[in-house]
């Protein structure tokens, strides 16, 4: 029985739709880690302009530096809070199927912690009705990239995210045991035609 409480007792904390989310926007403002059900898998969610966020998922996931990290958002407007602007060609044309698990690579006016120094943010608006519903609570767009150390499969059960922020600054979002299956799809809009960067869950119209 001791061991069983130790192993709680290093849990992070969970947290289910329609508490109080008052906890988690000061969690988001010093730099804690989130941890919220997307399309497939839980994902480690954090400030995009958190220097202290960003670092911590790098941290947690044993990621290399430097590797930029996917953001969801309820809407265009958390998008545009960002730095995406609105006519963002790739953006223009995911809105047309928009909410959906299509990320995109879409420009940003200057460089975020989470696009790792680069003028460009993977984006989208999930296909996850209760997670648009809470980013639109919190406030902001957040980080999405797997629950996971890196090379190791994506964790679909909220009690194993828990173990996994055990120690952080951190709370999962309980959205209870996920489905799993294919990541969300990612492509990039070249100018005549979507560029497939990784094959997904979602079938690109046309393609």
């Amino acid at each position: 029985m001791k061991g069983r409480a130790d192993d709680a007792a290093m849990s992070a904390p969970r947290w289910r739709f329609g508490g109080d989310i008052a906890p988690l926007r000061a969690l988001l403002a010093r730099g804690g880690v989130l941890a919220v059900p997307t399309e497939s898998s839980y994902g480690l969610a954090v400030d995009p302009r958190s220097v202290a966020g960003i670092e911590a998922i790098y941290r947690i996931k044993s990621r290399e530096r430097g590797k930029p990290l996917p953001v969801v958002a309820a809407d265009l407007a958390q998008l545009a809070a960002l730095g995406v602007a609105p006519d963002d060609e790739a953006v223009r044309r995911a809105s047309s199927v928009w909410p959906a698990a299509f990320t995109v690579l879409a420009a940003i006016a200057e460089p975020l912690p989470a696009s790792a120094g680069e003028r460009a943010l993977a984006v989208r608006i999930p296909d996850h009705r209760e997670l648009r519903s809470w980013l639109s609570d919190v406030g902001t767009a957040l980080t999405a990239t797997s629950a996971n150390r890196s090379g190791e499969p994506p964790l679909l059960d909220p009690a194993a995210v828990a173990e996994l922020l055990g120690g952080e600054d951190a709370i999962v979002v309980d959205g209870g045991v996920l489905a799993g299956g294919p990541p969300s799809t990612l492509a990039a809009w070249d100018g005549s035609r979507w560029q497939v960067l990784r094959e997904g869950r979602f079938a690109i119209p046309g393609d």
